[in-house]
Order: structure tokens, then sequence, then C-alpha cells
């Protein structure tokens, strides 16, 4: 292990580089979400439609805040109960994000991970000003994501435009499912992709949650 991976993986961001990194499902893929440059690099690698959104990591609720973002009771509730988690939010609000971040209508798709080393670098990140970065899946467009260290070590190299492994040894991601994905941006919650967060946890709550 290298002595400082946290902060290797921050330069490493810094700079618009992509940056493999594991969460408690699959691995990521990071970029700065507010970089034109780094945004496009990750587009052109994983041969991304410029018009499908890419969600952000943050390392807790709190910056929510300072990003932007609109928080409802619903959002809150939600965020309470899941987070940090396999869940990922798509809020309204959002300020400062390269193009192809935000969906078409400005909202943007928001995870928080319980994985100590994803939490570790957006917590970095954030203290450093930097990012937030990318929560895509570690993956070409339409080809299955990473689930383990070695697919994660196949997809990574050492050139400009390919992501970099995170330098810590044996890190590893949870392997499970991917997050299940909650649009919050409308009158009543709509769940968009069931995941690593099943009906039967998260169900419950969204019944409980008042509706218009």
């Amino acid at each position: 292990m290298i002595p400082d991976p946290i902060g290797e993986a921050v330069d490493r961001v810094r700079s618009g580089g992509l940056l493999a990194y594991p969460t408690e499902t699959v691995w990521g893929l990071g970029a700065d979400a507010t970089s034109d440059r780094a945004l496009a690099r990750l587009a052109r690698w994983k041969g991304r439609p410029a018009d499908e959104p890419i969600s952000i990591l943050i390392d807790e609720p709190a910056a929510l805040v300072s990003l932007g973002f609109a928080m409802s009771r619903a959002a809150h509730r939600i965020s309470q109960a899941f987070w940090p988690g396999p869940l990922t939010l798509v809020l309204p609000g959002g300020q400062g994000f390269a193009p192809g971040v935000a969906r078409s209508d400005g909202a943007v798709g928001v995870r928080c991970s319980s994985h100590p080393l994803a939490a570790a670098i957006a917590r970095r990140l954030r203290s450093e000003r930097v990012g937030p970065m990318t929560a895509t899946s570690l993956n070409a467009s339409g080809a299955p994501a990473a689930r383990t260290r070695e697919e994660a070590e196949r997809l990574c190299g050492e050139g400009e435009d390919e992501p970099h492994l995170v330098g810590v040894d044996h890190a590893e991601a949870g392997g499970d499912e991917a997050s299940t994905v909650v649009d919050l941006t409308g009158p009543a919650p709509e769940v968009l992709r069931w995941g690593a967060v099943p009906a039967e946890a998260l169900g419950p709550i969204l019944e409980d949650l008042p509706h218009p």
C-alpha cells in the first residue's frame, strides 16, 4: 500500500483523472463531477451516451446543503433510514456540476456509500474542496459492473485516460447488487431501479410517506 492512498486518490480526481474505488455493492468509477474535462474522459472510457446522467458520491447527508440540493421531507426520511448505504436518491437542485451529470430536468442522483474506503475518499475530497466525484459503476456502457477486485484490475491501467485502481492493498467491493434508485423529484417517490435495498425494507417507508 502506498503511504497515503486516500491522498493519492484525491490527487487523481483533482487532476481530472479516473479513479476505480470499491463500494458496498460494485466497484465505482470516480471523476470530478465539476470538471468538464473529467466528465468527457469518463464518457469516452465508458462509451456512455452524452444524455445519460451520472450520480455523484457524498460522504454524509449534510454535504447536500453546500451542493445546493433541495431536501424534502421524503428525502430526509429515506436518507435517515438508508444512508450511508446502497441507495441512490435522485434529487432536484444541485449546483456547479459539469454537463453530463444532471438529468435533462436538472435532477442529480446522489449516493452515500457505507464502504469505509469510498466514504473516506468522499470525505477527503470535500475537506479539500475537490469534486464531489462521480458514483457510476466501473464498466463499459452496457457491460456488467466490476464486482470483484480482480474484475476491477482488468479494467484499470496506468494511462492518462484509463481508470487507476485506488492504492489500498486487498481493497474489495461488497459484491452486492447495484444500489436501489429512488426518484424524489415528483409529487410522490418513484423507484427507478430495485437493487441492494429490497422492497421489503424500503416499501413500508414509502407507504408511510405523505402522498399528494
